[in-house]
């Protein structure tokens, strides 16, 4: 229960108890046709033929057993993502063809999971092997009378089970059902299960119009469309944005944001002393949870809501970016990422961003330097990164995406304990790849674009959690943001309000002076202050919108809890009841309400309002 310290024996019962009604309805599901096969009022020769029973028993083997399967695999993969597995899963790793290596490295490393796994299927076949025969009644009218009100009473109660209740005013349960058995987002992968979360995100209902405001009102409380016009600086043609994206480094490893913490140190000593030059922030959020949900968050100020907008049927709308928009400003942009190409479904996401090179692993001289499992190493990788932006043309915009410090925790054998091992599998990793952001720094100092250029460093996601301070649904989220130029004299810590990597585009185009109108759903936070100094995060099945204090959870309908953070940073005391909530909660539904309508009217771009 490392990753659930708050929960108590009470709750835990509590949870396990409402957690079955979703085991049942998952059950019903899976049974659904086994149960159908046995119920049928079929002549009992039918029945009880060979053939028959042979098929009804593999109606009923073959879903159970992908169900013990599934859950297996969240028992593992649960602890980085803070969730259980949803459909999108299928399309997350669509395109990557080292996905058996993968998960055939997993079954390895997790070799008491897959023993586990082993041991329930086949006590689950040994104790179902019997197959139930009918014995028909003596007179046939009867049998028939029989087994039709049987199945007629059988499928009435299927019905309600899969439902969750009786009544014409009961919902069919659904994975936000949960939040009423739990006291954090975060619980809600102990109370569900996987078969239950993979069936009901089949249900095409996720992407509803919420209708909280008209699209009008909506507009005025809440505009993606940037049309401020800012000040011409001349850096706008003349100053290289560089974007270092960081797989999995959140803020728990980097001592510069734990100085609070005695004794502790993190495992970033190049990123700590680069970051005393950075404008950084206090408090600092992902997006998502995810790889992912990084890319439109970061590149093109697009938030993570509900599930992942790479994966969602939205993912072929018009999206603009940076590099969108300063390639029209004549600007050379290209992406990096060091793993396969189509990975993740980067590629096609740099491609439809906007961004005119896309430079991976088959691009990548040097296959010696694949790690065995995802990418290329990151010391190489950034190295060649540097080397290619001295090929091009100047202004550019590049942005790129790091690999190592990622599942299955490994660094080249050269460095293998080189690094600090520290509390978590992920630290040492977190050492290296710190080492190989020094070498590109170093490397890149001795380039020509280095002084004229604007770097931007931030981190995907959060990963493996020491801390408890990061173990809460604000740590969770908590990701580096900053900004670092070599001409400024010196750095600061800003801590007036809360930025998300959907602020990161707006900063720097303002920065740049970049004035024509854009779409983005974040807010310049480098060259000013925001006027709406929240980051916004989803977590799974709730909203959350944070300020510099507060942190405030919204399930679609209502304000479910509200946590002080500053003052109760484990968030073990809900003010919802006593902190008016009234004008965070209006723009927070505005936010979402422009979300869903833009994402599924296709309307994510400056040629779209909502107001037509």
């Amino acid at each position: 229960m490392d990753m659930y310290p708050h929960v108590s024996a009470n709750h835990l019962l509590e949870m396990l108890i409402g957690g079955s009604r979703f085991d049942l309805t998952a059950l019903l599901y899976l049974n659904s046709l086994y149960l159908l096969l046995i119920l049928l009022p079929l002549p009992a020769q039918i029945r009880n033929h060979k053939k028959y029973l042979c098929a009804a028993k593999w109606a009923f083997w073959l879903p159970n057993i992908l169900g013990f399967i599934v859950n297996c695999m969240d028992i593992v993969y649960v602890r980085f993502t803070d969730r259980r597995t949803t459909c999108t899963i299928f399309t997350e790793f669509q395109n990557d063809g080292n996905l058996a290596s993968i998960i055939g490295q997993s079954i390895l490393q997790y070799w008491y999971v897959t023993l586990f796994g082993i041991t329930i299927i086949t006590l689950f076949l040994i104790c179902t092997r019997k197959q139930w025969q009918v014995t028909p009644p003596r007179k046939a009218w009867m049998y028939y009378v029989v087994e039709s009100t049987l199945m007629l009473v059988s499928i009435y109660f299927v019905v309600i089970g899969i439902r969750g209740g009786f009544g014409k005013y009961t919902r069919p349960i659904t994975i936000s059902n949960a939040l009423q058995y739990t006291n954090t987002p975060q619980e809600t992968a102990i109370l569900l299960n996987t078969p239950f979360s993979l069936m009901k995100s089949l249900e095409n209902t996720t992407y509803i119009h919420p209708h909280y405001f008209t699209n009008e009102e909506a507009e005025h409380i809440f505009s993606p469309i940037h049309t401020d016009k800012i000040e011409e600086n001349g850096k706008l043609g003349h100053t290289n944005v560089v974007i270092l994206i960081l797989e999995s480094f959140s803020k728990e490893y980097i001592g510069f944001y734990n100085q609070h913490i005695n004794g502790y140190s993190g495992y970033t000593p190049f990123l700590d002393s680069l970051l005393t030059y950075c404008v950084t922030y206090s408090h600092s959020f992902a997006s998502g949870r995810k790889s992912i949900d990084a890319m439109p968050s970061v590149l093109s100020s697009i938030p993570m809501l509900i599930e992942p907008y790479i994966v969602t049927p939205y993912s072929t709308n018009a999206v603009s970016s940076i590099a969108d928009c300063l390639g029209k400003e004549g600007y050379t942009t290209a992406f990096f990422h060091g793993a396969p190409n189509g990975s993740m479904g980067f590629q096609a996401y740099a491609r439809s961003a906007g961004f005119e090179a896309y430079y991976g692993m088959e691009e990548y001289d040097g296959i010696e330097a694949f790690d065995g499992t995802w990418a290329i190493w990151d010391e190489e990788f950034l190295q060649y990164y540097a080397r290619t932006m001295n090929t091009l043309e100047e202004p550019f915009m590049t942005a790129v995406f790091t690999a190592s410090s990622h599942h299955p925790f490994r660094v080249p054998k050269r460095y293998e304990g080189v690094f600090p091992m520290g509390n978590m599998p992920i630290h040492q990793c977190v050492g290296y790849t710190d080492h190989a952001l020094r070498e590109f720094f170093k490397y890149a100092q001795q380039q020509e674009w280095y002084d004229n250029t604007l770097f931007v460093l931030t981190a995907d996601h959060t990963n493996q959690v020491c801390l408890p301070e990061y173990a809460t649904a604000k740590g969770l989220y908590e990701v580096p943001i900053a900004f670092y130029s070599s001409r400024w004299n010196r750095g600061e810590l800003r801590d007036k309000e809360a930025v998300s990597q959907t602020d990161i585009m707006p900063s720097v185009l303002a920065y740049l002076g970049y004035n024509k109108p854009y779409f983005a759903f974040g807010e310049d936070a480098l060259t000013k202050a925001k006027k709406h100094p929240y980051a916004i995060c989803y977590n799974h099945p709730v909203y959350q919108l944070l300020t510099d204090s507060l942190l405030v959870q919204f399930d679609g309908k209502e304000v479910r809890a509200v946590y002080n953070y500053c003052d109760d940073p484990q968030l073990q005391h809900n003010i919802a009841t006593h902190t008016d909530t009234h004008e965070i909660e209006t723009y927070l539904r505005a936010y979402i309400q422009q979300y869903i309508y833009r994402l599924i009217t296709n309307q994510l771009t400056t040629n779209g309002s909502t107001s037509r």
